[in-house]
Order: C-alpha cells, then sequence, then structure tokens
C-alpha cells in the first residue's frame, strides 16, 4: 500500500468544507501543507457525504464528493469483509466508548494496512490509542 500515508476522517474532511466550523482554518491549512499521501476509505465517504448534505445543504456534497470519488484529493480504499468483522469485533469490545461502527472499519483499515497517523478533530481516534493524531 502507500507507504506513510495518512488516514483522513470524516471530522477532518467536513471541517475543510464548513467555512463555520472551529476547524476550518487549521483543516485546510494541514490539508494544504501535508506532505505524504492521504488516504480516506469509502465508509469515510459515505459518512462524509451525509454529514455535508445534511447540515450544509444539498449542492456541496456532490462536488466535495466529485474529488475524493475521482481520488484527486486522497487514496479511496474499500473497506473488505476481514475489515468489517474486525470491525464489528472492536465495536462490541468497545461498547463503552462512543465509537460508531464506522470509527471501527477505520481503525480495523488503519491497522491493516499499518497506516499510524491521522488526521481528525474528534477524540475517537486518541481514545482508541493506537495511532498518532495530527
Amino acid at each position: 500500500m502507500v507507504k506513510d500515508a495518512i488516514f483522513v476522517d470524516t471530522s477532518a474532511w467536513y471541517a475543510t468544507v464548513d467555512k463555520s466550523d472551529r476547524d476550518h482554518r487549521a483543516a485546510v491549512a494541514k490539508i494544504q501543507n501535508l506532505d505524504r499521501p492521504l488516504l480516506t476509505s469509502n465508509y469515510i465517504f459515505d459518512e462524509t457525504l451525509t454529514l455535508i448534505k445534511t447540515r450544509l445543504g444539498s449542492s456541496l456534497p456532490a462536488r466535495f464528493g466529485e474529488k475524493l470519488w475521482k481520488q484527486e484529493v486522497a487514496i479511496l480504499i474499500r473497506i473488505n469483509e476481514k475489515d468489517e468483522d474486525r470491525a464489528w469485533k472492536l465495536f462490541l469490545q468497545y461498547e463503552d466508548k462512543g465509537f460508531s461502527f464506522t470509527d471501527c472499519t477505520s481503525f480495523a483499515l488503519m491497522e491493516r494496512l499499518k497506516i499510524n497517523t491521522v488526521f481528525a478533530f474528534d477524540d475517537h481516534f486518541s481514545q482508541y490509542g493506537k495511532f498518532m493524531i495530527l
């Protein structure tokens, strides 16, 4: 896979799009200055577009989604069946945390691909405790 890739979570993608988000400026600056390949998953793609549409309306998700879909801003990796199985086990194991199933698929994918760095603004990755958060 891509050596030294950075996994990008929904919270970071959303912050780059929503100009009123408290992390918008930091997200845009970080994305522009990262010198390593960016990677995201199809689950994050889904979650991000849904969040953008729900909060910001129907015109923005298609434009942003097109860039992700065509892999212009990040490599788009599909969650496979083994990732889903691992995610389900993590979801059950950490039921005391606020992890969504999508969070758990991200953890599983990052472990499978040996990616140790994530760009995220939510605290689920730090709660999981196995990745470096930008």
